[in-house]
């Protein structure tokens, strides 16, 4: 059976936490340096796909503009701190702040927003086809850059 669009969102959420794991105990910078990179490349590709498909859906199905609103807003702030990666001269620093955003965010996504978008009748496999195909694009284009 095709994963539905919260499953997808449920394995970047999962792929994330363990990249943090790694992060966390690699030693060498270098290694850590790789890892940020990464870190800051999945996070982006998923709110990418949330903001353009999940959340207008799930705004459209459910009518909870503040949920939304709430949710855009935390994006926001680890955008802003995934923007301070490349220049940070405390990198650890910087990766422990957007793994507490990201990890508090993911618990409210749970507990919230994915079983409100459950019960709303949300069609979610449809969902999902379409948020493949968009990460796939700009991982693509990211790739080529």
């Amino acid at each position: 059976m095709a994963q539905d669009a919260i499953a997808l969102l449920e394995t970047d959420h999962h792929r994330v936490e363990e990249l943090f794991r790694e992060y966390k105990s690699a030693g060498d910078p270098e290694a850590k340096l790789n890892l940020a990179q990464v870190i800051c490349m999945e996070l982006t590709l998923h709110t990418m796909v949330e903001e353009e498909i999940f959340y207008p859906a799930f705004a459209q199905a459910t009518g909870d503009q503040q949920m939304l609103e709430h949710a855009l807003k935390e994006h926001q702030e680890v955008k802003d701190l995934i923007a301070k990666v490349p220049h940070s001269e405390n990198i650890d620093g910087t990766i422990e702040a957007i793994k507490t955003h990201v990890l508090h965010h993911v618990e409210e996504e749970r507990r919230g927003m994915f079983a409100k978008a459950r019960a709303s009748g949300m069609e979610l496999a449809t969902l999902a086809g379409r948020m493949q195909t968009r990460r796939a694009e700009v991982f693509e284009t990211i790739q080529e850059a």
